[in-house]
C-alpha cells in the first residue's frame, strides 16, 4: 500500500437518540445517530412511530357508508 494517502482510522464513540453508545473504529471523529440496533422496529419487534390507524378507520367508514347508499338505492 501507498504512504500518506490513506485516512486516519481510529476509535469512536458512536452515541444514539436514544441514548445508547458503543464504540468502534471509522475515519470520523465522532458520530451521532437517529436508529440504532438498540432502538429500531425492526430488531426490537416493536412499532413506535404508526400513524395509519386513524386513516384506515376513517377508509372504513366512508366505504361502509357509501356501500349501504348504494345498496338504498337499488
Amino acid at each position: 500500500m501507498k504512504e500518506g494517502i490513506h485516512p486516519k482510522y481510529h476509535k469512536v464513540l458512536v452515541t444514539c437518540a436514544c441514548g445508547n453508545k458503543f464504540e468502534t473504529r471509522s475515519t470520523k471523529s465522532e458520530i451521532r445517530l437517529e436508529l440504532c440496533s438498540a432502538c429500531h422496529p425492526f430488531f426490537t419487534g416493536k412499532q413506535k412511530l404508526v400513524d395509519t390507524a386513524g386513516r384506515i378507520e376513517k377508509f372504513q367508514k366512508r366505504y361502509r357508508r357509501e356501500k349501504t347508499e348504494n345498496q338504498s338505492k337499488a
